[in-house]
């Protein structure tokens, strides 16, 4: 008793103590709030719920963890000891989904297709009695398929599912694929087939077929399936896999060359890879098919303290900047294997083996942008890493030999490498999670609209001087990176972990 005595003294202002009574109580009813919100969350998992079209749907036990970052267990948390002014977030939420592993596979069979596709479809049409300007016209047209299916995927995802949609773009991609195996090359058919299954429409080399109609479907798959705080590092992780499979892509281009050496016709083995792309459409609808979507809810993740920017607004600002750098990047990707042929006189052979080693030196760097956006900022880090290789782009056409252009091409990848995983991972922190899908795809609409404008002008200009296309690009480019740090350089929340003295507060 005379402890009880000792820790305990009546109130000096009974008054004011029963005022604060209130408060004492919510103290110890919000962790009693949390514990229910917990078994509920349990009871969910283990029985099922139903979602919002009256299906049953089954809650795993990864999703049932995550269902923080939609507020209850997860709800992100202010951390104590922070200075006057700091914002600090943390989640209860710290596993990695089992999803993780499929998207990886996924992307991996698309980086081998995309990165062949890439070099042999254009050369497959010059065999074919196409001409510059014609191939250009045909990898513009390709474009309005590939546009068309980014919009509905991104609309439709949200609604019915993002595995949904990327098993139904796999079935499409293997018939494309198959289709330019079997048929000859008719202009109606390549720009169907090759629209189908994103023919050109992968980023390039170094990027693991990273862009596409599949896009807004992989990417909220990937944002959902990581904590926030290492959100960069699982994109980072899905480009690097895409990268090293890009890299045996690349050296299979090589292909009909080797074929011929053995008297088969080159035509006869660009077909054979056509037929490789479908089969490994087939291969992305396998592995597909054992991902587990969570179910879509407001966003309550890291982004929330500092702003989830409005959907418009968004989109809008993605919309200027990737028109700038779509009509930058069709100048440059789908032309850039053809403008090597051209320039120095090279082959697949060698254009394969380039980007053999263009793809796995484009690799490493992804596995470091997470750190480099947790010391910059994942605005800053765009900017300043895609600004250097609009640069190096630029001196690409001055350089004299092949292999001096490959290198620099490789240091300019590389770059770009840094930047890739701060900038999907920055979209999807500052988007509502219920729109994820309609943000990548409508944000990057733009990008596919520009894109498949610039490769006829491209095949145009080349037509006139073999290196416009390239400066075309550089100058789109730069344009580019002036205005992604105009629109987001103050205004959009930075949550990689940096922090920006003087920035402004979320618009």
């Amino acid at each position: 008793m005379a402890g009880r005595a000792r820790g305990w003294s009546p109130p000096q202002d009974p008054a004011a103590w029963a005022a604060s009574l209130p408060v004492r109580l919510a103290t110890v009813t919000v962790p009693l709030h949390r514990l229910a919100d917990a078994r509920r969350i349990r009871r969910e998992a283990a029985v099922g719920r139903r979602d919002g079209s009256g299906r049953r749907r089954s809650v795993g036990r990864w999703e049932a963890a995550h269902r923080g970052e939609a507020g209850a267990v997860g709800a992100p948390r202010r951390r104590r000891g922070r200075g006057a002014g700091e914002v600090g977030t943390t989640t209860t939420a710290t596993a990695t989904s089992p999803n993780l592993p499929w998207l990886y596979a996924g992307r991996a069979l698309r980086g081998v297709s995309t990165a062949f596709l890439t070099v042999v479809f254009p050369l497959y049409l010059a065999a074919s009695g196409y001409g510059a300007t014609r191939l250009g016209l045909a990898l513009s047209l390709s474009g309005v398929v590939t546009v068309g299916l980014v919009a509905v995927v991104g609309w439709l995802a949200d609604r019915y599912g993002r595995r949904t949609m990327i098993l139904a773009l796999a079935a499409l991609s293997a018939l494309g694929g198959f289709a330019l195996a079997v048929f000859p090359p008719a202009l109606p058919l390549v720009v169907l087939a090759s629209g189908l299954g994103g023919v050109g429409r992968g980023g390039g080399a170094g990027s693991g077929g990273a862009w596409g109609p599949m896009f807004p479907a992989e990417q909220p798959l990937v944002a959902a399936s990581a904590p926030p705080d290492r959100r960069v590092e699982a994109f980072g992780r899905l480009s690097f896999v895409g990268v090293l499979a890009a890299a045996v892509g690349s050296l299979l281009a090589g292909l009909p060359a080797l074929l011929a050496t053995h008297g088969v016709p080159t035509v006869t083995g660009y077909r054979l890879l056509f037929a490789l792309a479908g089969v490994l459409g087939l291969g992305t609808l396998a592995v597909t098919l054992p991902i587990r979507e969570p179910l879509p809810h407001p966003s309550q993740d890291a982004a929330s303290d500092r702003g989830v920017m409005p959907f418009g607004q968004l989109v809008g600002r993605l919309g200027l900047t990737n028109a700038l750098n779509g009509f930058g990047f069709g100048f440059l990707g789908p032309l850039l294997s053809y403008w090597f042929y051209r320039r120095f006189g090279v082959g697949a052979d060698a254009i394969g083996g380039l980007y053999t080693v263009v793809n796995l030196a484009a690799a490493l760097p992804y596995l470091t942008a997470a750190r480099l956006a947790r010391r910059l900022g994942e605005v800053r880090t765009v900017v300043w890493t895609r600004g250097v290789s609009v640069l190096v782009l630029g001196l690409l056409p001055l350089l004299p030999s092949f292999w001096w252009a490959g290198l620099a091409y490789t240091v300019r990848m590389g770059l770009n490498s840094l930047g890739m995983p701060a900038r999907q991972s920055f979209t999807m922190r500052v988007a509502d999670e219920r729109y994820r899908s309609r943000v990548a795809a409508f944000g990057s609409l733009p990008s596919q609209a520009t894109s498949m404008l610039s490769p006829g002008i491209g095949g145009a200009l080349m037509e006139i001087s073999v290196n416009l296309p390239l400066f075309a690009a550089a100058f789109f480019m730069l344009a580019n990176v002036v205005a992604y740090a105009w629109a987001f350089g103050r205004v959009a929340p930075d949550v990689s972990g940096a922090t920006r003295p003087g920035a402004a507060p979320p618009a």
